[in-house]
């Protein structure tokens, strides 16, 4: 359906996330995966949906001089945001069992931001998501550790994971943007670019 309408653009994702790969496939979208190394680092003043925002903007920057008119870039950043700090991607067990202790028993922000870029504008968009857990005990949480190895996930866990089946006892927002890609967003998004350039012909 969408992708009927996108046969005149290049789709590009940004991305190395098997999960956001098998969304845009889910979604049924034609693209091309593109990748290049860049230093996910941002300013200390930055606080909530802009540090995500600011990273997925980030990402975009290397790629900018090399879209064709045709060309939609997309490019995007999940973190967790929780008593007032980010938690990014765990460097070790140590700290992946530390982010997860302290997700135990409350209720944290998910938050993804989507930046789309052609060579006419950049848009960004943040979707929000808040997830509670039990109250996990030591051993739920290094069984889960040492199963998933969940280092490349914002917060430390994959909802979509055993911590998630066993764990999650709420959500408030979009369960797939917890696990990467608001993908109602993107549908949404994409389908305003090509209904804003349609109508400008």
């Amino acid at each position: 359906m969408l992708n009927d309408k996108l046969k005149k653009y290049n789709l590009i994702l940004a991305s190395g996330s098997p999960r956001r790969q098998e969304f845009f496939k889910a979604l049924g979208l034609d693209f091309e995966i593109r990748l290049k190394p860049i230093a996910e680092e941002y300013p200390p003043r930055l606080t909530h949906f802009e540090i995500s925002d600011y990273l997925a903007q980030l990402k975009a920057l290397p790629y900018k001089n090399e879209l064709k008119p045709n060309d939609i870039l997309i490019t995007s950043d999940t973190i967790v945001w929780h008593n007032n700090q980010a938690l990014g991607k765990p460097r070790n067990e140590a700290e992946a069992f530390q982010m997860i202790k302290s997700l135990s028993n409350t209720t944290h922000e998910v938050i993804t931001s989507v930046c789309f870029t052609t060579q006419m504008f950049e848009k960004t968009l943040n979707t929000v998501t808040k997830v509670t857990f039990k109250n996990l005990t030591d051993a739920e949480i290094d069984y889960y550790i040492k199963t998933c190895k969940p280092f490349d996930k914002a917060g430390a866990y994959g909802i979509q994971e055993w911590i998630g089946f066993i764990g999650v006892t709420k959500i408030e927002g979009s369960y797939f943007n917890v696990m990467g890609l608001p993908t109602h967003t993107v549908y949404k998004t994409l389908l305003d670019i090509v209904n804003v350039n349609q109508n400008e012909l």
